[in-house]
């Protein structure tokens, strides 16, 4: 098959092959023996996942020192800051060490978006912002840390590119061979 999979990968699927007897796995989409998975997606974050049979590709698209860019969308409670942009765009202190500077932007809410299943908790109180963050890293929930970060915790988190890669008009369990 030598290529990319574009999987938009649904709310609360594994990003593994492996089948588990209590979560959905990427075995309920696909069924080449061949194909890898080139990088992680959390299991309760949504959207693009790549996947190739491809060795070589596989890692350059998941090593660090390429700085591959990965885009997410993430919808934070409060109202966004311009302090809290700045913040992700320095680059910000967890556990693990200062990330790298990120781009930052807030946005609408995306267009193309799909309703999620169980839909996001809803406060009437507490108002939502969505952010746009590109970041070179891939370090283990480290979008979830970085808005944590910055008091602005992740509600839902959708990746929609990964470098030349983007999500487009696929919906949850859609992919396209590129």
């Amino acid at each position: 098959m030598t290529g990319v999979v574009v999987f938009n990968k649904p709310f609360r699927v594994l990003s593994q092959f492996r089948k588990s007897a209590r979560k959905v796995t990427l075995s309920s989409y696909f069924s080449d023996p061949e194909l890898r998975v080139a990088g992680r997606l959390d299991y309760d974050s949504e959207g693009l996942l790549l996947l190739t049979d491809d060795g070589q590709l596989a890692h350059k698209i998941t090593n660090p020192r390429f700085s591959l860019e990965k885009t997410y969308w993430a919808q934070v409670e409060g109202d966004l800051t311009t302090e809290a942009l700045e913040q992700l765009r320095d680059g910000v202190e967890l556990k693990d060490g200062k990330t790298r500077p990120a781009k930052a932007k807030k946005i609408k809410q995306p267009d193309i978006l799909w309703p999620r299943d169980p839909p996001i908790r809803f406060r009437a109180s507490i108002p939502t912002s969505w952010l746009e963050l590109t970041i070179t890293e891939g370090r283990n929930r480290q979008v979830r840390r970085m808005t944590a970060a910055v008091n602005f915790p992740t509600l839902r988190l959708i990746r929609a590119c990964v470098g030349q890669w983007s999500l487009g008009a696929l919906k949850p369990g859609e992919w396209v061979k590129v």
